[in-house]
Order: C-alpha cells, then sequence, then structure tokens
C-alpha cells in the first residue's frame, strides 16, 4: 500500500483515523510513501506542531518500515495526468498538488492508497 500525506498527518497527530490507519498499515504487505509525500506531510507537521518535524517524521517512516519511493520521469508524468483527469476545478475529486503525487507514486507502484478523505474515492485509484 501506499501511504498519502493525509495519513502521515493523522496519525503523528493522534486524529481520529490514526488507530485505523495503524491497523492497515500492520497488517499490509508492503507499505511505501513517495518522497514527495514525505516532503509534504514534514510541511504540514511542521506548520501544525511548531516545530521542525522532519524527524518524528523520519522516525514513523522507519518504524513503519515503509519503503520511500523516489519519483521519476514516470512519476511526475502520471502525476500531470491525474491533475488532468481528476484536479481541482476539473473533476469532482478536486484532487491537489500533493494528491496527485500520492496518486502517481500508487499508480505507478501498482499499489492501492490508503488516504484520509473524499477525494481518492472519486478517481479511478484503488484504495486500502
Amino acid at each position: 500500500m501506499i501511504l498519502d500525506t493525509s495519513v502521515l498527518v493523522a496519525i503523528m497527530l493522534d486524529e481520529p483515523e490514526r488507530d485505523t490507519f495503524i491497523a492497515r498499515i500492520s497488517t499490509a504487505h508492503t507499505v511505501a510513501v513517495g518522497a514527495p509525500t514525505l516532503v509534504e506531510a514534514g510541511l504540514v507537521l511542521s506548520s501544525r506542531m511548531g516545530l521542525d518535524a522532519s524527524a518524528l517524521l523520519a522516525h514513523l517512516v522507519a518504524t513503519m518500515d515503509a519503503v520511500v519511493i523516489e519519483f521519476g520521469p514516470q512519476h511526475w508524468q502520471e502525476a500531470v495526468s491525474a491533475w488532468w483527469r481528476f484536479g481541482e476545478g476539473r473533476h469532482a475529486a478536486g484532487l491537489n498538488f500533493g494528491d496527485c503525487l500520492a496518486y502517481a507514486a500508487a499508480r505507478i507502484a501498482r499499489e492501492p492508497l490508503l488516504a484520509k478523505g473524499d477525494d481518492f474515492p472519486k478517481t479511478d485509484i484503488p484504495l486500502a
């Protein structure tokens, strides 16, 4: 499974979905996250926590034994395509920049995406 920023933030900030996400992650065959998703999560967490959250986020990724996916040519092309098909102002899903990056990571890896919210269910990406 591929993790979206929303999952990392929910776990780190102890949001109501935290335990559900942890349970799903703990039973997953594979857990991975795109490097750009970690940047977005780090920025969101740093802003909300009022500190540099990079070390805390790195610890979470290591604890989950998540593979960090490098972002290459296939990924950026898939992300642009995701925005064209499902982006804000274009489709009911309204994917934002970070969403398109997570979508691309999941699509290229051929893994389901674990995410919070009602945007990804309106796309064609399999959900975890």
